[in-house]
């Protein structure tokens, strides 16, 4: 099992606590460079946001 494949059981269920640690991260960041980056770490959080609500439970479960 790869550690991508961990993370993502361990999301499992918890998707609103995850974006908003994502948020959160992405917000502590962008204070720590003066926002020198904000256009990259706004697209790494939108993108991995889509990802969470794009998750379905397998079939059968």
């Amino acid at each position: 099992m790869s550690m991508l494949d961990k993370l993502k059981g361990m999301m499992k269920g918890h998707e609103d606590t995850t974006r908003q640690g994502v948020d959160k991260a992405g917000d502590a960041f962008d204070a720590k460079t003066g926002g020198k980056y904000e256009g990259q770490v706004d697209s790494a959080q939108q993108k991995i946001n889509d990802q969470l609500g794009q998750q379905q439970p397998p079939e059968g479960q």
